[in-house]
C-alpha cells in the first residue's frame, strides 16, 4: 500500500509541473501575440492621433490610399494630422490624394500642417483637411496646372538629324518635341489645362469660402508665405503640430496629450531581384543627379500627364 500512495504522489507531483509548464508556455504565446499586434499598431488599446506624412513629389499611390482607408476605419484613430512638406506633383495624383482625405474627414477631424513647402499638388492636399496650419515662413499657393515639353527640333536640324512619323490625325501625339507645335495643339493642349485649372480652382473657391473672382485672383501661379496666406485667406493659422493639437482640443473636445502614432503606407515587397534593381535604378539615378547638380528638377522630368507642381527654375 505505501508503495502505491508513493506513486500515486509522484504522478500527481508531475501533473502538477506539466500544468505549470504548459500554463507558461500559453501565457508566453499569447505575451508574444500582444507584442506583435502592438507593433504592427492594428489593434492598439488606447485612443491615438494619426499622423499621415505627405512628402516629396505626389502620385498616384494605391498603397497610400489603403492606409487611408484603414484609418478612416480604425476606431482607435480619434483625429488625423496630415503633415505635408511637397511641392507638388500629377494632378491625378493630388485628385486622388484629395479624395481619400475626404473620405477620412468623414469619420473624423482632419488637420494640416504645412512644413517647408505645400504648393500645388501639395495646396490641393492641404485643403482636404478641416483646418490648415502653416509656419509663416511656409512657401505655399502655386494655383495651377502645368504641361511642359522640350522643342529639340533645332538642335536635331544642327546635328543632321530628321525624324519621320505617320499618324492616324493631325494633334495625335502633339504637342511633339520633334518639330514646331501647330496653333492648332496648342490650342488643344490649352484646352486641356484650362478644365483641370477650372477644377483646382473649384476646390480651393469650396473648400476656402471664396467666390470665383477673388479665387481666379489668388489663383494665378505665384506662390504665398504662410503669413501671406492667412491674410488672403488660403490657411487659417501659423503655427505648428502644437497648434494643430489645440485646434483638435478646443473643436473637437480631443485631448491634446493623446499619442500621436505615425502611419506609414505599406507596399509589396520588391523581392531580391526587384531590390537590385531599383537600386541600380536609385543609384544611377543620384550619379545623374550629382553631375548635374539637379535634384528635384531631374526627377520631375519623369512624371507623366499635367501637374501640378512649384520648383524654381535651376
Amino acid at each position: 500500500m505505501s508503495l502505491d500512495a508513493d506513486t500515486l504522489a509522484d504522478r500527481r507531483r508531475l501533473k502538477r509541473r506539466l500544468f505549470l509548464w504548459r500554463a507558461g508556455a500559453i501565457v508566453a504565446v499569447l505575451a508574444a501575440l500582444i507584442v506583435l499586434v502592438a507593433e504592427d499598431g492594428s489593434l492598439l488599446p488606447g485612443a491615438q492621433i494619426a499622423r499621415v506624412s505627405v512628402t516629396g513629389i505626389i502620385v498616384d499611390d494605391r498603397a497610400q490610399q489603403e492606409m487611408l482607408e484603414k484609418i478612416a476605419k480604425d476606431d482607435h484613430v480619434k483625429a488625423v494630422i496630415l503633415s505635408i512638406d511637397s511641392p507638388g506633383g500629377t494632378t491625378t495624383g493630388a485628385e486622388a490624394l484629395f479624395a481619400s482625405v475626404r473620405q477620412v474627414a468623414e469619420e473624423k477631424p482632419v488637420v494640416a500642417v504645412l512644413g517647408t513647402v505645400a504648393a500645388s499638388g501639395g495646396y490641393i492636399a492641404a485643403i482636404s483637411a478641416d483646418h490648415i496650419v502653416a509656419r509663416g515662413n511656409t512657401i505655399t499657393g502655386s494655383i495651377g496646372v502645368l504641361f511642359q515639353w522640350t522643342q529639340i527640333e533645332e538642335l536635331l536640324d544642327s546635328i543632321g538629324v530628321e525624324m519621320k512619323e505617320v499618324k492616324s490625325a493631325p494633334l495625335k501625339a502633339e504637342p511633339n518635341p520633334f518639330h514646331k507645335t501647330s496653333p492648332e495643339a496648342i490650342r488643344a493642349t490649352q484646352a486641356m489645362l484650362d478644365t483641370s485649372y477650372a477644377w483646382f480652382l473649384r476646390l480651393v473657391s469650396e473648400r476656402r469660402g471664396m467666390d470665383e473672382t477673388r479665387t481666379r485672383e489668388l489663383g494665378d501661379g505665384r506662390v504665398y508665405t504662410g503669413w501671406q496666406a492667412i491674410e488672403n485667406g488660403l490657411i487659417d493659422q501659423v503655427g505648428g503640430e502644437e497648434e494643430a493639437l489645440a485646434w483638435l482640443e478646443s473643436e473637437h473636445g480631443i485631448q491634446r496629450d493623446l499619442p500621436v502614432k505615425d502611419w506609414e503606407p505599406v507596399y509589396p515587397e520588391l523581392g531580391m531581384a526587384g531590390f537590385a534593381g531599383q537600386a541600380l535604378g536609385e543609384a544611377a539615378l543620384t550619379t545623374i543627379e550629382g553631375l548635374s547638380g539637379k535634384t528635384l528638377q531631374t526627377k520631375r522630368l519623369t512624371l507623366d500627364g499635367l501637374t501640378s507642381l512649384w520648383q524654381p527654375a535651376l
